[in-house]
């Protein structure tokens, strides 16, 4: 994790400075439709999700934002474009930061009130900078949405909140393109303290979207750059949390929840081991606690990733072998696979956060 950035907090959460990789995501429902907005956003907090943002375009919205804020318990940034009004009546109404784009929200005087006003509130902002809203002036001078473009636009965005009296500031430069993500991220690592919030934005579908994220936080994180992420997919805002965790996960940044270990499956394979694969790993989504488990297809690899972890079963023609802690426990017909490592999993879970208090 980056530690050389400053420290922010974000109700509660730290960001920066060596704090733990955070996890974001956005709603996608109505923000003028409170209860909706508000049962996904417990859905997300479910999930995992640490930060919540919410996009504020409309006086309705800004309303609905408030009677938000205090339904749920976790922070909530406002997004705001445009119209500098909305970011103050999210700040008045509760919210944990501000986002804006400082290039289309007016101009110096809307920034400087937005500004004093988080000041006031002790709220951070972020500066958020995408390839589709760098400045005019900026564009021609560097001939295009270039990764100098994106890191100019966000360093003077961030000088010109800084020359405004901000001091709590958050930095995203994003683009669709994830080279170009990952150059103007570490470009803009060299030249500023600010905490970067990192993510592929408008990365496409939970397949194509999933696979641009993994490729592009996958860099920037290994190379200790990023202290919060969002993955952008077109979908259910819970992938995203998923999905977050679980690229933490595989650079050992995030112990949370199960890290799950299947076989690609072959010819030696003797039951459905996709179908039991794909429906443990759903089926144990809200567990928090870390563990793995293995899923295994037969006796080449099986015996001994499934002894190697937690829990795990090696499989055979109509039924399972369950491992528990490198010891064999029981033999479990295919028709209940699924049902009894669940039974265990949990178990265990419960279990280790017992001994754990």
């Amino acid at each position: 994790m980056a530690s050389k950035t400053r420290q922010i907090t974000v109700g509660g959460v730290r960001i920066g400075g060596g704090a733990p990789v955070s996890v974001q995501s956005m709603t996608n429902t109505r923000t003028e439709d409170v209860k909706t907005t508000c049962a996904q956003i417990n859905r997300m907090i479910d999930a995992g999700c640490q930060i919540v943002r919410i996009a504020v375009p409309t006086d309705k919205a800004a309303s609905a934002f408030a009677e938000i804020r205090k339904a749920v318990s976790i922070p909530l940034v406002a997004d705001i474009h445009f119209r500098h009004d909305l970011a103050l009546a999210a700040i008045d109404a509760g919210a944990d930061k501000i986002r804006i784009n400082p290039g289309n929200i007016g101009g110096r005087e809307q920034v400087s009130a937005i500004v004093k006003r988080a000041v006031a509130a002790k709220i951070p902002i972020r500066v958020g900078v995408n390839s589709g809203s760098i400045e005019k002036d900026i564009l021609k001078q560097e001939g295009g949405p270039t990764v100098q473009a994106l890191v100019a636009s966000a360093l003077r965005n961030i000088e010109l909140c800084r020359e405004l009296g901000a001091v709590d500031l958050v930095l995203s430069l994003k683009s669709s393109d994830v080279l170009k993500t990952v150059f103007a991220y570490r470009a803009a690592s060299q030249q500023t303290d600010v905490p970067l919030h990192i993510g592929v934005t408008e990365a496409g579908t939970v397949r194509s979207g999933t696979i641009k994220s993994s490729v592009g936080l996958g860099i920037l994180l290994a190379e200790g750059i990023g202290d919060t992420l969002r993955v952008s997919l077109t979908g259910d805002p819970v992938e995203e949390v998923y999905v977050g965790f679980q690229i933490l996960r595989a650079l050992n940044l995030s112990r949370r929840g199960i890290n799950f270990i299947s076989c690609p499956t072959c010819s030696r394979t003797l039951v459905d081991l996709i179908a039991v694969a794909e429906q443990i790993e759903r089926r144990l989504a809200d567990v928090e606690t870390p563990l793995t488990v293995a899923v295994m297809g037969c006796a080449v690899n099986g015996p001994g990733e499934a002894r190697e972890a937690d829990i795990g079963i090696a499989c055979g023609k109509g039924s399972a072998v369950l491992f528990k802690k490198g010891e064999i426990i029981c033999r479990i017909a295919e028709n209940n696979l699924v049902e009894e490592l669940e039974k265990q999993v949990r178990a265990l879970a419960e279990q280790m956060n017992k001994k754990n208090l």
